[in-house]
Formats: C-alpha cells, sequence, structure tokens
C-alpha cells in the first residue's frame, strides 16, 4: 500500500477537484446520467425527486444507506464522508426538524458546496464539518444513527474509522454502511494505484476482513443486509466479480 499521507492528500485533491467542478459548472441541474446511476444504487424516485440536484450532480457512491437506516423523527445522524450532502439531505427529511444531521468531510470544497446548498434549500437541521473519518470531531455516545456511502474504504486505517463510529455512537445506536469489499484477493499493482484508491477500489478489504474489523471494533449483529456485484466503465479485467457492494448493519 501507498504511504498513508500520500494516499490522503491523494484522494483530497481528486475529490475536492469533483467538487470544483460542479461549482464552475453551476450545480443547477442534474444529467440523465446522474438520476440513471442513483436509480442503479438503490435511490426511490421518491428520493431522487428530494435530492437537492446541486448535492445529485455531485454523485452518489455504491448504495443507499439512508433508505435502509430506518431513521426515525428527532434522531441524531452522523455521516462518515458526507461529500456533496446528498445522504445527509435525505436523512434530515427523515428525521424532521426536531432531529439533526451532520456530515464530516476532510475536503474543503465539497464542505463549500455541500453548506451552500443547505443554505440554498433551508436545511437547517443538518451541518457540515471538516474532519477525518478516523479522527471525528464529533463528541463521545452524541449520535443514534451511521451512515456512510462508499467511504470508509477510501481510508487506510479502517479499525480506527470502527473505532470512532463505536466511540460517537450513543449505545443502542447503529451503524449501517454502504461500501465495496473484495471476494478475494486482487492484484498487487492494484493495491499500489493511487487512481485505484481514489476510485474506492485499492482499499477495499476482503468481505469477511471487512465485518471482522467492524465486530472488533466493539459493534454486535455485524451483518450484509444486502449485496450485488459492482462494475464501473473502464474496470480492469481482472478485477471483474471480485468487487462487491455490500450494505452492512450493526449496533453499539
Amino acid at each position: 500500500m501507498p504511504e498513508e499521507k500520500k494516499v490522503k492528500e491523494f484522494v483530497k485533491k481528486r475529490y475536492g477537484a469533483v467538487a470544483s467542478k460542479a461549482e464552475s459548472q453551476g450545480r443547477c441541474c442534474c444529467s440523465s446520467d446522474a438520476v440513471e446511476q442513483a436509480r442503479a444504487l438503490g435511490y426511490s424516485e421518491a428520493e431522487i425527486k428530494n435530492i437537492p440536484p446541486e448535492a445529485l450532480a455531485i454523485g452518489m457512491g455504491c448504495g443507499n444507506p439512508t433508505g435502509l437506516a430506518d431513521l426515525k423523527p428527532g434522531e441524531v445522524v452522523l455521516d462518515l464522508g458526507s461529500g456533496g450532502g446528498v445522504d445527509v439531505f435525505l436523512a434530515a427529511q427523515r428525521v424532521g426538524p426536531e432531529g439533526r444531521v451532520i456530515g464530516v468531510d476532510m475536503t474543503d470544497e465539497m464542505i463549500a458546496t455541500a453548506q451552500a446548498t443547505a443554505h440554498k434549500h433551508g436545511y437547517t437541521q443538518v451541518e457540515f464539518r471538516k474532519g477525518e473519518i478516523e479522527r471525528l470531531p464529533v463528541d463521545d455516545r452524541s449520535v443514534d444513527v451511521i451512515i456512510s456511502n462508499c467511504v470508509v474504504n477510501l481510508s487506510p486505517d479502517k479499525g480506527l474509522v470502527f473505532q470512532e463510529a463505536f466511540r460517537v455512537l450513543r449505545p443502542g445506536g447503529r451503524l449501517l454502511i454502504s461500501d465495496l469489499v473484495t471476494d478475494g484477493e486482487i492484484p498487487e499493482d492494484i493495491r499500489k494505484s493511487f487512481d485505484a484508491w481514489a476510485d474506492c477500489i485499492a482499499g477495499a478489504l476482503e468481505r469477511q476482513h471487512y465485518l471482522d474489523t467492524i465486530s472488533m471494533a466493539g459493534f454486535r449483529g455485524v451483518e450484509i443486509v444486502q449485496e450485488h456485484p459492482y462494475a464501473e466503465c473502464g474496470m480492469d479485467d481482472r478485477l471483474k466479480g471480485r468487487i462487491i457492494s455490500v450494505q452492512v448493519k450493526a449496533h453499539r
């Protein structure tokens, strides 16, 4: 694996460029490709309609964690690696004005675009905080639900990510993560590729290793509730059938 610091800097630069590109294009509408991607990831037509187009244009992830989180009015939700805020805004609609949703992202550009979207659309119960998911800027035992969408695989230290998630969850709180895992080993040259890290491939753990990492952080009832093969345009032929999109649920 490349040096951790270099991985983070490369990923930060890549996603900062994604946000900057959306900003330069005005973020005023979303293409049919973005809508189709959302459908393919499991977002319902009603959810797609209610996602601010500025957030939808930046992109989603590899699943729909909010759709499976069974959010309730008044709950406090934390999104790890919130990006443009798609899942933050959907969660806000479910927890209502009496609830609260916190998005944490390490990229200045993503934080700025998400904050602008929240202001434009009147989301007063959301906030976006700059920080790393291995060192969350969140108090102990202060959130009811943690969601994340294809972000944990970007971290070089996933064990620390889940330890932090456990720290900030209240007793009885729940974790719902959409992420990519592997079915078997992937080539070493891909593991060492910065581009493959930013594409959420190089950092993906083997399926059981991923689940064990969550359990070792203290979570109980760790289970995959949905999974399907993952492929993207231009994917290396050696990876076909080896990358799996999973939705994982666990409790504190």
